[in-house]
């Protein structure tokens, strides 16, 4: 088929030279011998290609089969959809039962897969189930270890069963088998709880009347079988309630052990060892017994060594040297431990005189090796919340001053509420004397300070006032913290005054009369004394803890509104012409200035009026035509 393929060129077949020139003409001998060639030529392709088809009448047989094959299947194909066509079209209702059908096949297949989940939920309720009651003899067969493991992996277990099932922890709607798997296992728990505990009870016997705490290492559990306290402990841990299990042995260790060595000195504390093989007799005996011999505290060496005894005790035989156990037990004792020791010993040995709190650092020295040798033990943790101890003894100064504060208040409450004043009448015959101080007790005489005169005061006054003298020259030789709580001592101190005395003469007070005449002057010495204090105690404190204290602009202002406020009031019932002479001459200028008047004195400082009267002396102030002329 080669002769095929090529192309025929008209300039081969002839012979003529000048071919290749496209005007010259053919002439007719040329073009007959073109027509010959070019018959020739065709015969020959004719030949060659009767002998190709010949030589391939296989294949080309073949390949007209396949072509006749292919047509009559796609006339086939043809005839077929030409005859759904028709059917489809002759039929209309068909593609809605295609339709309905395919519906049917689909819910037939979500049918089938919730009841593949259905049977999975209620193949993993009966394993749960089986669990649950394996958990339960195990429990009842003394294996308490492999029965808390199996509720602590059921707890899962049901929360996961439940979450695939549809429920949420007891929400409506919710499968009843869900809820009945719950309580299977709270009752599981609940008696695997319940053993535990009663084993740690039991291994852990009390004798209150005898001074004795006894453990045994291993005792008859359920059915006779024996179950070793280390064993609860850690089915306990297992299932997190090592707390709630420690927690009885937690309060009656503090009820019938800490309290009685903590707060009686002559107590003598003693461990036992007994034969640690044998399984129905005791392992070790605790014994707190009172002594005859009565320990001084001191330092508090005696007491923390007798503590520190008995959490050994309790870290050996009760929790059996476990971490984690005796972490617990300090968690649930330490508080109430370290409360014993402050109300007991600690709060004791704070000094009563500033001079002994050097002797204090013994104590803070074995305070804190105490602490120290628990946190060693894991008694208690390394967190600076659990230096209960170590931060009490640090702040000793702060005690020692609010005790200080305390017996101050005390003092001068009983001072106050036994108000004592001068019964004999005041008369210009007695202020004489009073002046020349004779024939009266120097209790009720005072010296005032900005006025080289003497007035009658109540014996409370000046008790009152040598208090916060004594107060305040302590406060002076203080450290700050000390210094401030002595200063808040007395400026109470002083205004106990106020609170209790007015309150206790209430009725004498809305008179004129002798109690109010004495009150006045208490009032008049006290606002004088206290202005002194300013300067006085500025003098010997330390400048920076001064600037805190502001004793006289703290507490004389109210002083002087409650003496005004009652002297006025007697100067109206009064009446008089001296009276209302004073009163009327005090009264001038006063609203125009903002001065008030108390005895006829003239002072700068109360918080309602730029200026305000004390004593008879002028500080600062008024002009001369604002000075009153009369005197008390």
């Amino acid at each position: 088929m080669d002769v095929l393929a090529g192309s025929i060129d008209v300039r081969d077949l002839l012979s003529a030279p000048d071919l290749d020139d496209p005007s010259t003409p053919l002439s007719a001998p040329d073009l007959r011998l073109l027509i010959d060639r070019l018959h020739l030529r065709s015969v020959h392709i004719q030949r060659a290609a009767l002998q190709y088809a010949l030589s391939h009448r296989r294949d080309l047989a073949a390949a007209l089969s396949r072509s006749s094959r292919a047509a009559a299947s796609s006339a086939s194909a043809a005839s077929a959809l030409s005859a759904a066509l028709s059917a489809l079209s002759s039929h209309p209702p068909l593609d809605a039962e295609i339709r309905s059908l395919a519906r049917d096949i689909l819910s037939a297949r979500e049918e089938l897969a919730e009841r593949r989940e259905a049977l999975g939920v209620v193949a993993a309720v009966s394993a749960l189930h089986a669990r649950l009651r394996a958990a339960r003899e195990g429990i009842r067969a003394g294996r308490v270890v492999e029965a808390a493991e199996a509720v602590r992996d059921l707890k899962c277990c049901l929360s996961s069963v439940c979450e695939e099932g549809g429920g949420s922890g007891g929400s409506e709607g919710e499968p009843a088998v869900f809820g009945f798997l719950r309580k299977e296992w709270t009752d599981c728990f609940d008696e695997l709880q319940a053993v535990l505990v009663k084993i740690v009870d039991n291994s852990v016997k009390f004798e209150p009347e005898k001074g004795r705490v006894i453990v045994s290492s291993k005792l008859a559990g359920g059915e006779g079988i024996g179950v070793e306290l280390d064993v609860a402990l850690r089915a306990m841990e297992i299932v997190d309630v090592l707390d709630y299990g420690m927690a009885k042995i937690a309060d009656l260790m503090i009820k019938h052990v800490m309290v009685p060595a903590i707060s009686n000195s002559s107590v003598v504390v003693s461990v036992e060892v007994l034969n640690q093989e044998a399984v129905e007799k005791p392992e070790a005996i605790l014994n707190v017994v009172p002594s005859l011999e009565s320990q001084d505290y001191q330092d508090g060496s005696a007491l923390y060594s007798r503590l520190i005894e008995i959490i050994k005790f309790i870290c050996k035989f009760i929790c059996l040297e476990n971490r984690s156990f005796v972490h617990c037990f300090g968690k649930l004792t330490w508080s109430r431990i370290s409360n014993l020791i402050i109300t007991h010993f600690l709060s004791k040995a704070v000094p009563d005189v500033a001079s002994k709190l050097i002797d204090f650092e013994d104590i803070i020295r074995c305070t804190i090796e105490f602490e120290t040798k628990l946190k060693d033990m894991i008694f208690i943790s390394t967190d600076a919340k659990e230096e209960k101890l170590s931060q009490f003894v640090h702040d000793v100064e702060v005690h020692f001053a609010s005790r200080k504060r305390s017996e101050i208040l005390a003092k001068a409450r009983n001072i106050l509420v036994q108000y004592d004043y001068p019964d004999r009448p005041i008369t210009e015959e007695g202020l004489m004397q009073v002046s020349s101080a004779v024939g009266y007790s120097s209790e009720y005489v005072a010296d005032l300070l900005f006025q080289p005169e003497k007035c009658y005061i109540s014996k409370s006054a000046t008790q009152l006032m040598k208090l916060v003298h004594e107060t305040l020259k302590d406060a002076c030789l203080s450290s700050t913290r000390v210094a401030k709580e002595f200063y808040h001592a007395a400026r109470d101190a002083l205004l106990l005054y106020k609170a209790i005395v007015p309150v206790k003469l209430g009725k004498q007070l809305d008179s004129v009369s002798q109690v109010a005449i004495n009150v006045y002057n208490d009032f008049l010495y006290l606002s004088q004394e206290i202005l002194g204090l300013a300067f006085e105690s500025r003098k010997l404190m330390d400048p920076t803890t001064y600037a805190g204290f502001p004793m006289a602009s703290g507490v004389r202002p109210g002083v002087g509104r409650f003496l005004n406020f009652r002297w006025r009031a007697a100067l109206d019932l009064a009446g008089g012409s001296d009276g209302e002479r004073c009163a009327t001459r005090g009264g001038e200028g006063s609203e125009e200035s903002g001065v008030s008047m108390a005895s006829g004195v003239w002072l700068q400082g109360a918080e309602e009026s730029e200026v305000s009267m004390t004593s008879g002396v002028w500080l600062q102030g008024a002009s001369d035509r604002e000075r009153p002329k009369c005197q008390w």
